[in-house]
Order: C-alpha cells, then structure tokens, then sequence
C-alpha cells in the first residue's frame, strides 16, 4: 500500500495531463471540428484524407530522412565527445562545460542566432567561405540544403546532452577491464570495439530510444524549424509535427490534426516495440 501511495500522485498526474488528453485526440480524430464549437462525426474520413494527402506524405517522408540522419548522428557525436573528455587531458571540466552550454540555451534563441549566421552572403558561415574563396550558399533558402542546415543545429544542439549520457556510462567501465587489455597487447581501437561498445549497450539502447522518439515527434526540431524556415522552402523542412501544427493552429482543421497526431503516436508506439524486441531492452546485439 505505501508504495502505491507514492506512485499514486505521479500516476494521477500522467492521467490527467497524458492520458486524458490522448484519448480525447484520438476520438477527435473521427470528427470534423469547425474551430467554432462544431463537431460532426465523420467516421475514418480523416484517415482517408490523410492517407491521400501529398503534404502530408511528404512530410512523413521528410521525417524518415529527419531521423535517419539524426540518431546516427547523435549516436556518433555524443559518444566521440564522451570518450574524448573521458581522457585526462588539460582542463577537462572546462571542455566539458563548454560541450553541454548549448543545450541549456533556450531553442529559440539558438534558431534566432543560427538564422542570422546562415543567412545569404553576408551571414557569419558564408562570410567565412568568402573568406576561403569558397562559394556562399543559400542555406536556409535552398530546399536541398534547408534540411541539412536544421540537422546540423540539431545535432550541435543535443550532443552535449547525450555526451554526458555516455560519460556517465563510460564511467560505469570498471577501468581494470582495460588494464588487463592493455597488458595482454590490446590497441586503443580493440579496446573500443571489445570492452566499451559491449558494456555500453544499455547507454546505447536508451540513446538510440530517447533520440527516435524525439526526432520522430519533433520535440526538438519543432522550434528551431518554425524561428528558421516555417517548414519551407517547398515543405522541405515540414515535419509531420510541423505539418500537424499548421492543420490544427493555422488551418482550424482540429479533427484532420488530431488523425495524423494519432497516427504518429501509432507509429512511434510501434517504434519503441521494434527497438525493444531487436535489442532485447539493449542486453544483446541487434540480431
């Protein structure tokens, strides 16, 4: 009883503010709301526009390029940085710091600060290619260039985040396993691969879990998209999150944003499975 008395006000708390609120999107989904108090039950015609939206699927498939680049990225950023300030080198606290500042800035800032710096011709980056009799580039301008200018704020935004997730994992290491490697001949790379890798697999399952779930619902990307691009040039930057945003708060289709919502949690709720089942809760290998 005293344990559930401790969970109670949490559990009341995700009811009410999770719960609820879910459930009452998903049965907005089957309704057409006119943004002024009308609801007309509409049955699956929002899921069948849905499925027969361009924008829409577009925007889907943007989010699959979204997040094919970003978890790897992250992966690979966070978990550099982590066994780099996990060396002894000078001044490691500072460097450490100086890694995670960008994720206590608040993302608007960062969107408003790197639209300035990206900006055609005279912004800091192309500034500097002038300077390198490089050709500047219009980043935020260009829909093949729009998405990978977000995706570089993105990762330079989060990975110091996940370099401590990996830093607390990498000091969880007990540092005998590596002084055995190392009498026995063992290389910095084979270290890496047969002691590290293998003992961080649960840091790395909740990395990889936590940085899909937010890339595919957008937790981060939706800021910095809506100060820098608004979702364009040509949607090339449009999110399914972003495109939902624009359905329900600029276009008043409330029923048609909690469908494509309810979709997207289906979609994430089956990508947590997939991690879960492939991974084995991160114990094992994938496979």
């Amino acid at each position: 009883m005293a344990a559930f008395l401790f969970i109670l006000p949490d559990s009341l708390g995700l009811l009410i503010f999770v719960g609820i609120p879910m459930g009452l999107a998903l049965s907005l989904g089957f309704f057409s709301v006119d943004g002024f108090g009308g609801y007309k039950f509409v049955w699956f015609a929002n899921y069948i526009r849905m499925l027969h939206d361009p924008l829409f699927l577009k925007s889907l498939w943007v989010t699959v390029v979204y997040v094919l680049v970003l978890v790897p990225g992250l992966y690979v950023t966070g978990l550099g940085l982590a066994v780099l300030v996990s060396q002894k080198i000078p001044f490691i606290a500072v460097w450490r710091s100086l890694f995670f500042m960008p994720y206590v800035v608040s993302l608007v800032v960062v969107g408003l600060t790197w639209k300035v710096m990206l900006i055609d011709k005279v912004g800091f980056v192309n500034s500097v290619l002038q300077l390198l009799h490089l050709p500047s580039r219009s980043w935020l301008g260009d829909p093949n260039l729009a998405l990978g200018a977000i995706l570089l704020v993105t990762i330079w935004f989060l990975m110091g985040y996940y370099m401590i997730i990996f830093l607390s994992g990498l000091q969880e290491i007990p540092r005998e396993y590596y002084e055995a490697a190392r009498i026995d001949g063992a290389g910095p790379w084979a270290m890496f691969t047969k002691i590290t890798l293998p003992l961080l697999r649960p840091t790395s399952f909740f990395v990889l879990l936590v940085s899909t779930v937010s890339a595919v619902a957008g937790s981060q990307a939706f800021d910095l998209i809506y100060v820098m691009t608004k979702g364009g040039p040509a949607n090339s930057t449009s999110l399914a999150v972003f495109y939902i945003y624009e359905q329900a708060f600029q276009f008043n289709n409330y029923g048609y944003a909690a469908a494509m919502a309810s979709f997207l949690v289906i979609i994430l709720l089956l990508i947590t499975i997939a991690l879960f089942a492939l991974t084995r809760g991160g114990r094992f290998h994938l496979g």
